[in-house]
């Protein structure tokens, strides 16, 4: 029986199984044995620290919104190296890939240019096609990742309207030494490698970290290769489907502490180059076009915290971004490997830059009624670069927010929240917010939201045009801004039978975008293509999670279900329904053997198939669909020398789920913003082993 047919038969029947797995977990861990886990604490059963959108530091149960936290243990057991290796495992989230553009993330059904990214609440730019490649953001030296499905523009903004990832830095250390390095080795031809150094006393804390990735390409049918390099000679071989690419990452961090003040000052630098190489040009089969892809990226943060006049929090940030992508194009001579440089029109550099100040001051009184936050949040957007409008434009945005928690009663907390802005380039409106926790017991609690969001078009979208082989984008400056409302409500209930630790999670979301910025193709008769406003978007979801934990097992089982809205339903209502569903399921297993120190971990997602309405090139209605896929990864992970070295091994992508179809019930081909008209969505390198080693001292 074949991988294949195994996963088609558990699949065809995921419901039932789903509901199964929910019903014996009880009796599954009753014979489990008693350890402690390795590396993970316990998924959504133990408290995790927060601070995505809050007053102070607080627990996750105890926070008003419903935040979703993956910690360092999680994401080492994945063997993720980026911010898309984690993702890919979340409910609610969906991770797209374009070869040469990148991954993107969806979250509640809404796409990327909507996704506030954070890292350590500064706002990650370098949008390419409307999204941030998060295959770029490393999560060697990551804490933890918070996520908040839904609008949070009141603290964070512009883009904040499907909802926000924050990447949280370790910026703690508790010996005086302690150094570590990490190497990390997969099948397809990843090598990556980082390290670490940092030195406490007293008052002051220094932090050097570094970083660096090599991926040698890769394409379907390759044999796997466990170790060394492939060979990539001068003929069609030479071009692969996953381009080649090479990171650098560098950071560094001063933290200076004294009574009730902290300063931190962060720097970061990335460098990022992707080789992407052309098919053997016919006739003579001894010329190629190349593309080479460098991106760099320098950023600096100034962090001060402090606590004034008792109960009073006050944070301050000061952030420069710079982001800047280079494209050149030449022609190789496949004989003699010498290059000679393409046309002007091939070569091109942008770059972005933002300032982004913010400050808040709040109470974090535990016994007092009422808590607030008030505070402002400066960002100031720059594009330089030819194909720029007039080379040069800038957006700023000043927006004055505040916000405060009301204890109604001891089991009832209310949070409203305004945002007032001025945007130089649009008219922004005012942005309500309100959120409600409702404690019926130590064991039940409900949240519910709404949310208005505003989204203003970034530099890009309005005056930025790329063109290449594959994609010929421009810019509109007639766009008008994007305004939503969110809804969400999202019910916990936690309890203990039979020393079994059980979590039951029931949410739903409804979500409404209006002048909604998406590319479209204005003529069919040409491969150009704009951003333009859709009249009007929505999402609508149902999500069933169950958490179950006894002793040293953790079960995590959970399902969702996501409508999306047809663009064509006005103008077709009687051909074409509203919305159009698709599934989720998600498994995740962590268990510790006891006996001889080995933790397993089994991460797994199934998404089910996408249907939708598009129009062919005959401009007629047809139907489309993506077809259903699953992503699966296991790993097992010890510890030796005195917890002093780390290793895991593990498989990932077991079904070798590689491309996907997406179909269509007509023999024209429906549009997409690559002029390559494929079929097929790229998903995964196929099934590939891995093996990471880390070394871990201090002066304990």
């Amino acid at each position: 029986m074949t991988i294949k047919y195994l996963q088609s038969q558990f699949f065809n029947k995921s419901l039932p199984i789903l509901s199964a797995l929910i019903c014996i977990t009880g009796s599954a861990m009753a014979q489990a044995t008693d350890t402690t886990s390795i590396f993970f604490k316990k998924e959504n059963v133990l408290s995790n620290v927060v601070i995505t959108g809050q007053y102070k530091p607080t627990r996750s149960e105890d926070a008003v919104q419903r935040i979703r936290v993956i910690d360092h243990d999680k994401i080492v057991a994945m063997g993720a190296q980026n911010l898309r290796d984690v993702l890919l495992n979340e409910m609610n989230v969906t991770v797209a890939q374009d070869n040469v553009l990148g991954s993107s993330v969806q979250i509640q059904g809404i796409s990327g240019q909507n996704v506030k990214i954070l890292v350590d609440g500064v706002p990650v730019i370098g949008q390419q096609n409307g999204n941030i490649d998060i295959s770029q953001l490393n999560v060697y030296n990551v804490d933890r990742i918070e996520l908040i499905e839904g609008p949070m523009s009141v603290n964070y903004g512009t883009d904040a309207l499907a909802g926000t990832i924050n990447i949280i830095s370790k910026s703690t250390q508790k010996n005086t030494w302690e150094t570590g390095i990490n190497t990390y080795y997969e099948t397809i031809g990843k090598y990556n490698v980082n390290a670490n150094v940092g030195y406490h006393n007293g008052s002051h804390t220094i932090l050097l970290s570094g970083a660096r990735n090599f991926f040698d390409g890769w394409t379907p049918g390759e044999p796997t290769h466990f170790f060394g390099f492939r060979s990539r000679p001068a003929d069609s071989t030479r071009a692969v489907s996953w381009d080649p690419k090479e990171e650098y990452h560098a950071n560094l961090q001063y933290i200076y502490s004294i009574g009730k003040w902290k300063l931190r000052y962060k720097l970061d630098y990335f460098y990022d180059k992707i080789t992407n190489r052309g098919f053997p040009i016919e006739p003579l089969d001894n010329r190629a076009f190349d593309d080479y892809y460098t991106t760099y990226r320098f950023n600096n943060t100034l962090f001060l915290h402090t606590t004034i006049l008792k109960n009073k929090n006050l944070n301050f940030l000061a952030a420069y971004n710079q982001y800047k992508r280079i494209k050149n194009t030449y022609s190789t001579n496949l004989n003699t490997l010498e290059q000679t440089a393409g046309s002007a029109s091939d070569q091109d550099t942008s770059k972005y830059s933002l300032f982004n100040t913010r400050a808040t001051l709040s109470t974090n009184n535990i016994n007092a009624k009422i808590n607030y936050e008030a505070g402002y949040d400066i960002n100031i957007e720059k594009g330089y670069g030819v194909r720029i409008l007039n080379k040069e434009q800038q957006i700023g945005d000043y927006a004055a927010y505040a916000s405060l928690e009301y204890k109604l009663t001891d089991s009832i907390t209310l949070r409203p929240g305004l945002r007032y802005a001025y945007n130089t380039a649009f008219d922004a409106p005012l942005i309500p917010s309100i959120n409600i926790k409702y404690q019926i017991n130590k064991r039940l609690v409900v949240r519910a939201s709404y949310a208005r969001g505003f989204r203003a078009p970034n530099v890009k979208e309005l005056y930025f045009e790329f063109k290449d082989s594959n994609h010929d984008i421009v810019g509109n400056p007639d766009l008008k801004p994007e305004k939503s409302n969110n809804y969400n409500v999202a019910t916990t209930y936690s309890i203990t039978l039979n020393h079994v630790n059980y979590k039951i999670e029931l949410s739903g979301f409804y979500n409404s975008i209006s002048n909604m910025i998406s590319l479209a193709q204005p003529d069919t008769t040409r491969t150009r293509y704009t951003y333009v406003n859709i009249d009007q978007f929505k999402t609508k979801g149902l999500q069933l999670n169950l958490t179950a934990q006894y002793k040293n097992l953790t079960v995590a089982v959970g399902g969702s279900y996501i409508g999306r809205y047809n663009q064509l339903y006005k103008s077709e209502a009687a051909t074409v329904s509203a919305f159009s569903y698709a599934p989720e399921l998600r498994c995740n297993l962590n268990y510790a053997l006891q006996k001889i120190g080995v933790n397993a971990a089994l991460f797994l997602k199934h998404t089910g198939k996408v249907p939708g309405y598009g129009l062919d090139s005959n401009n007629k209605i047809t139907l489309t669909s993506i077809e259903p896929y699953t992503i699966a990864d296991f790993s097992l992970s010890k510890l030796f020398c005195h917890k002093t070295i780390a290793v895991s091994i593990g498989c990932k992508n077991i079904f070798n789920t590689i491309n996907i179809s997406q179909s269509i019930s007509s023999s024209n081909s429906v549009a997409t913003a690559h002029n390559t008209g494929n079929s097929s969505l790229s998903i995964g390198t196929g099934r590939s082993y891995f093996i990471g080693i880390g070394y871990k001292f201090s002066n304990q």
